[in-house]
């Protein structure tokens, strides 16, 4: 008895991969940016501050 395994290779484009770090990036700054946990604003604080982005 042999068993077949047939693998079916589907293509994304580049801009695809591109796309997605480009929203993850800016879900992480906004969530990060607009946390009112007093942990997650002091962790991002200086980094804020860094990239110019007002937290007080």
């Amino acid at each position: 008895m042999t068993t077949e395994i047939k693998v079916i290779a589907v293509a994304t484009p580049p801009t695809a991969g591109i796309a997605f770090a480009f929203i993850t990036g800016l879900a992480l700054l906004f969530a990060s940016g607009y946390a009112q946990a007093t942990s997650l604003h002091d962790a991002a604080h200086d980094q804020r501050h860094a990239m110019a982005f007002p937290c007080h």
